[in-house]
């Protein structure tokens, strides 16, 4: 099958980055034709005149729509879409310039109906951003949960760098209105049909994640809040490595409350982890004061992923609600 790529964007009040999206489509290494499709899902800044800037050099679809969330917009835009093979990006993710050879590369060797794409800090990026990206993408911390890339089957795509066959689209009828966490239960559903889903490593973007320390953690606590509606959702998916941050934290909690009563087992435990991810983080990063973020961001990722994780699974186990009235800052409702 020749394939033909729609790159999905939704795009919420942020002309700027997608200016800088843009620019990296300009600047990409690819010989055979693809659309931009970009969807501005209800904004109050648009980004047409930012558009209007690269209609000459790219093939552009400018879609707009009422507000109803990233997930039903990529699925608008995806009905909307030309090609037959969908590749989702958030506005604030930057393509390296072999970025669709090395998609291509992989599906024509080893075709595959949903792929994920990692991400990476981009030189440009500031300190807070790649102590961050550290933290959501490193071995030593929560990086390799959701799988890796010889876990065929079993990767769980992130949004932010999805590619889904118009295919599975189709018969999956896309995104649901649970934001996060729309793209693991996108996933699982593929997965229950019949569709597999793998890791392309070379297929990295550069992911901005446009946060502050207080953003951070809301993110990360919501990650933590919608994982057990995704068990409940989906009970055979279920792992004990989702509690790990939850195990982490409570443990940390109690370090502390050991060492007033001069127990420090516990606690050198914790400062031996803490040393092994600074060097780790110092190595990758090469830089002192990232290295000190990212010990900070950790702690941050792994106490808003764990009491969510924990404040939802308890709500979840003592309620006889559905998870939308338990948790309506979690759901959009689709236009």
């Amino acid at each position: 099958m020749e394939l033909m790529f729609s790159f999905i964007i939704p795009v919420f009040n942020r002309p700027n980055e997608i200016e800088e999206l843009l620019q990296s489509f300009v600047i990409l290494d690819y010989v055979h034709d693809y659309e931009i499709v970009i969807v501005e899902d209800g904004s109050t800044i648009p980004s047409l005149e930012v558009i209007k800037k690269f209609t000459n050099r790219l093939n552009i679809n400018y879609l707009t729509k009422e507000n109803s969330g990233p997930g039903d917009s990529r699925n608008f835009g995806m009905r909307q879409a030309k090609g037959n093979y969908f590749i989702i990006l958030d506005s604030d993710c930057i393509l390296p310039r072999l970025y669709l050879n090395a998609v291509t590369n992989f599906l024509n060797k080893t075709y595959i109906d949903c792929f994920g794409g990692p991400d990476a800090a981009h030189n440009s990026f500031s300190s807070l951003q790649k102590a961050i990206n550290f933290s959501m993408t490193s071995f030593i911390t929560t990086g390799g949960i959701r799988g890796n890339k010889r876990q065929i089957s079993k990767f769980q795509p992130r949004s932010f760098n999805l590619g889904i066959s118009k295919e599975a689209f189709l018969l999956t009828g896309g995104f649901g209105n649970i934001h996060p966490g729309e793209d693991p239960d996108l996933s699982i559903r593929l997965w229950k049909l019949g569709f597999e889903t793998a890791l392309i490593p070379e297929a990295f973007v550069y992911h901005k994640r446009r946060i502050s320390w207080n953003k951070f953690y809301q993110q990360v606590s919501k990650f933590g809040m919608v994982r057990p509606i995704l068990n409940d959702w989906h009970p055979e998916t279920k792992k004990i490595t989702y509690w790990f941050p939850t195990v982490f934290i409570c443990g940390l909690v109690l370090a502390f409350i050991l060492v007033i009563f001069n127990k420090f087992l516990l606690m050198s435990l914790y400062g031996i982890y803490f040393i092994i991810l600074f060097m780790v983080a110092l190595v990758s990063t090469r830089s002192l004061s990232i290295a000190f973020q990212a010990l900070f961001a950790t702690i941050v990722q792994f106490t808003g992923y764990g009491f969510g994780f924990l404040k939802s699974w308890m709500t979840l186990k003592l309620s006889n609600k559905q998870p939308e009235e338990n948790f309506p800052h979690l759901f959009f409702k689709n236009k």
